[in-house]
């Protein structure tokens, strides 16, 4: 099994949803109101007045199978709204109860 971290702009959430739907990934967590800055073109999302943009988080757990799929489907999304931004980090999970 493998964990996928999704980190997204806020005005892709209901996309994201959708996509883990049709891609079948029924569990995951989400977290709103996620602070930061990517690496790639550095521009924050601090919800303060100077930068208000806002991220949001998802983490599933998921087959192994499921992996590649779910990375096409955001790196898909990432090219159509590449504005936005949308990235993923995949690790392995050793064990889960």
């Amino acid at each position: 099994m493998k964990s996928v971290f999704i980190i997204y702009n806020q005005a892709l959430g209901e996309i994201v949803i959708k996509m883990l739907d049709f891609l079948s990934i029924k569990g995951f967590t989400m977290w709103e109101d996620v602070k930061g800055r990517g690496t790639h073109t550095g521009e924050p999302h601090l919800g303060t007045h100077t930068w208000p943009a806002m991220n949001s988080a998802v983490l599933a757990v998921v087959e192994n199978e499921q992996v590649q799929p779910l990375i096409d489907a955001v790196e898909k999304l990432n090219e159509k709204a590449e504005q936005q931004g949308i990235r993923a980090f995949v690790w392995a999970v050793e064990q889960s109860v």
